[in-house]
């Protein structure tokens, strides 16, 4: 792999910490692009799939600016899988499309290996687009406490947006790497090193 850049899939459970650890890459000089921008990006007023929302649902998923009410969308695919699955297949695509965009550009830069942090790494078949994988871990209960903090929301809704995603042991199973993010930012931090060096070998033929 030495002509051109590894890409590491980094995924994990909602509230696991995917995007400190890629802060922590990055600020050993890795480059990185997370999904959850790109979902962000494919449903700003005027794309295409924030039209398609607003013609599902109508205007109680809108701000009054016309940008996404994110929460209210949010109660209702999580209410019911089969809203939840028509809206995977409006925005997995087009995110898709995008990472590849972004992918492409760092298989033809000068770093040796760059992250694709997404937390539906496989449930949106994202890990085909990458060379290895490195799952985020913390324990389900630690998962559904950050969440319900983070965004506001019941324990009951924290818990249904955790089940929703796939189960711990099917995650770990899959992984190449594995992270272990409940032991503190010392130990997150020397992890990371770790796995750094590691990834910059493989990037240049090593073990």
């Amino acid at each position: 792999m030495s002509n051109t850049t590894l890409i590491v899939g980094v995924t994990g459970g909602i509230a696991s910490g995917k995007s400190t650890v890629a802060r922590a890459f990055a600020a050993l000089g890795t480059p990185w692009v997370d999904a959850d921008d790109v979902a962000r990006e494919v449903v700003e007023p005027g794309e295409p799939a924030l039209i398609a929302i607003a013609e599902r649902y109508g205007k109680r998923v809108l701000q009054p600016d016309g940008s996404l009410d994110r929460r209210a969308l949010r109660e209702i695919v999580f209410a019911d899988p089969s809203e939840r699955r028509w809206l995977e297949s409006v925005t997995h695509p087009r995110i898709r499309q995008r990472l590849l965009e972004r992918l492409a550009d760092f298989r033809t830069s000068d770093a040796p290996y760059a992250l694709l942090v997404s937390p539906l790494l496989f449930e949106s078949g994202q890990h085909e687009l990458v060379d290895r994988v490195l799952v985020i871990d913390v324990p389900e209960s630690l998962q559904i406490r950050r969440t319900a903090s983070r965004d506001d929301v019941d324990e009951t809704q924290a818990r249904a947006i955790v089940t929703a995603q796939m189960p711990r042991d099917r995650r770990l199973a899959r992984a190449d790497d594995i992270l272990d993010n409940d032991t503190g930012r010392s130990g997150l931090a020397a992890r990371v090193a770790e796995l750094d060096r590691h990834y910059r070998a493989l990037a240049t033929g090593g073990p």
